[in-house]
């Protein structure tokens, strides 16, 4: 079975300035990956290749069986249907309540069956342990229950692939390791999940394949590597050269 996420030899650009250099590798189904890097070394980038915001103009990407540098303008709605999107500060609609923020994004998606509809919302909120929270305005939860309702939302269109952009960098060490249970949970379904993230202490606590961005680079590093450190780890394999 080929992997859902591909890349090989792909630079990434923002607008002009060259990004990632050469990017190779790829996820498997049921994967859980972390994509770790400072702030400003290209993961949000990498991963916004990825869901068609930023294009892939050689190499070879494909995501969820699509090719990113074929991909046509009129795809790239069916293609983020394949995926999840979870980000760092939830962006929830703060004028509509859980439930209207879910309903929201399938009528955006094609969903016009409203008994359906309320269906999927109510067995996603089930799944991210809100089950009684459909009724709530954004302002009324905590930051960790904000995030679990990005969560369900991301789940909504049933994706093949999550990306997480720093889901926990607003929250606490407790709400966070809810959070990491729940997409460690959620990968365990088949899903994919591709997890940007600076916070070396979780992935110590909860250990998974690392790829690692450093000065343009991305490196796949070997998980023993962060066993006992909080600093980044000296030892690692590049996946691409600059």
């Amino acid at each position: 079975m080929a992997p859902l996420i591909q890349f090989e030899n792909v630079d990434v650009f923002q607008r002009e300035t060259l990004v990632l250099k050469n990017v190779s590798l790829s996820v498997s189904n049921g994967e859980f990956v972390y994509l770790i890097g400072k702030t400003g070394s290209g993961k949000s980038s990498l991963m916004k290749t990825m869901y068609a915001e930023l294009p892939v103009n050689e190499g070879l990407a494909f995501v969820a069986g699509y090719s990113l540098v074929e991909l046509k303008k009129r795809e790239v709605p069916l293609l983020r249907r394949k995926l999840g999107i979870v980000f760092q500060d939830f962006q929830l609609l703060t004028d509509r309540n859980v439930n209207e923020n879910l309903l929201f994004v399938m009528k955006s998606t094609g969903w016009d069956n409203k008994e359906k509809m309320q269906s999927r919302c109510d067995e996603v909120l089930q799944s991210v342990g809100l089950s009684t929270k459909g009724h709530k305005m954004p302002h009324q939860l905590s930051g960790g229950e904000q995030q679990r309702v990005a969560i369900a939302r991301a789940l909504v269109n049933n994706p093949e692939i999550i990306l997480a952009d720093e889901p926990t960098g607003n929250l606490d060490p407790e709400t966070s390791a809810g959070i990491m249970y729940l997409l460690r949970d959620i990968s365990l379904t088949g899903r994919s999940v591709l997890m940007a993230t600076h916070n070396y202490n979780l992935i110590k606590r909860f250990p998974s394949r690392v790829f690692r961005i450093e000065e343009g680079v991305v490196y796949d590093d070997p998980i023993e590597s962060y066993e006992g450190h909080t600093d980044e780890p000296e030892s690692s394999e590049p996946v691409n050269e600059m």
